[in-house]
């Protein structure tokens, strides 16, 4: 006779669990093991789901920065940095697969970090500050005249590792600003 049909003649109450007290149920060490590996692995699946990014979509947003006098003889025109800046950001602002991050979102950013233009000669605080700004890439370039010509040197960085992803070098003769403005443009142009 089992212990059920036992207890059903007595008139015992059925316990609250199929074992009685004492009995303990023999389980194979395997069947503990899978189960804890059914457990890490929905655990790693789901886990592993949450963390996964998608990759942005929509234009990458760039910050471009004023092109720095390299010449030997800075201040024939001291502007000539932005206004270079302002040309690449054309160029790049008519390409629809990029944002230009606006100027005066970086000054902000400068100024709430409490960060003098001096500040900005270091490539990583300005590698910093883009990422504050939400850039995912930065222009960076000098500029420089030596005897009649003007070389414009420029370089695409990724924020996020201060990887240099391509760089342009133009030209154009040192008495023609128009040249110089094209020269921006072209550069910027083979960039992206």
């Amino acid at each position: 006779m089992s212990l059920l049909e036992s207890r059903k003649k007595t008139g015992e109450a059925r316990p609250a669990t199929p074992f009685p007290k004492g009995d303990t149920v023999k389980r194979s060490p395997w069947a503990a093991r899978g189960m804890l590996f059914l457990v890490a692995f929905s655990l790693a699946v789901s886990g592993g789901c949450a963390t996964v990014q998608k990759a942005p979509t929509g234009p990458i947003p760039v910050a471009v920065w004023d092109l720095e006098n390299l010449s030997y003889e800075p201040g024939a025109h001291p502007d000539m940095g932005r206004m270079l800046a302002d040309r690449i950001i054309e160029t790049v602002g008519s390409n629809g697969e990029y944002q230009v991050v606006e100027r005066q979102r970086l000054v902000a950013i400068l100024e709430e970090l409490h960060l003098g233009s001096s500040a900005l000669a270091n490539e990583e605080t300005r590698l910093r500050i883009g990422k504050l700004s939400g850039a995912r890439q930065m222009i960076f370039g000098g500029y420089q005249t030596a005897g009649d010509t003007m070389r414009i040197d420029l370089r695409l960085v990724e924020v996020e590792t201060g990887k240099i992803l391509k760089t342009a070098e133009k030209t154009a003769a040192a008495g023609d600003l128009a040249g110089w403005m094209d020269a921006a443009a072209l550069a910027a142009g083979e960039l992206f």
